[in-house]
C-alpha cells in the first residue's frame, strides 16, 4: 500500500513513491511557490543559539584554544 502524504503547499493528496516526481509537493508549480518562501525568509529553521548576545571572556578564551588546536597555520 502506498503512502499518502499532503502537499506542503497547496494540502492536496500526494502519493509518496517514484511516481510523484515533485514529492512531497503534488506538482513543479507548488514546489517553486515553496522554495520562493524560502528565498523571502517566510521560512525559517529556528535558531537555537543568540548570536546578538556577547560572549563572556571564558567562552572567547574557549574559542580561541579550539581554533589553536586546528592544523591551521592562520590560526598560528
Amino acid at each position: 500500500m502506498a503512502t499518502i502524504v499532503k502537499c506542503p503547499t497547496c494540502q492536496k493528496e500526494v502519493i509518496w513513491g517514484p511516481e510523484s516526481a515533485f514529492r512531497p509537493f503534488c506538482s513543479d508549480r507548488c514546489r517553486l511557490i515553496d522554495l520562493g518562501a524560502w528565498a523571502n525568509e517566510e521560512h525559517k529553521i529556528p535558531d537555537k543559539g543568540r548570536a546578538d548576545l556577547p560572549l563572556s571572556e571564558q567562552q572567547l578564551e574557549q574559542l580561541e584554544n579550539e581554533l589553536l588546536e586546528q592544523d591551521n597555520e592562520f590560526f598560528k
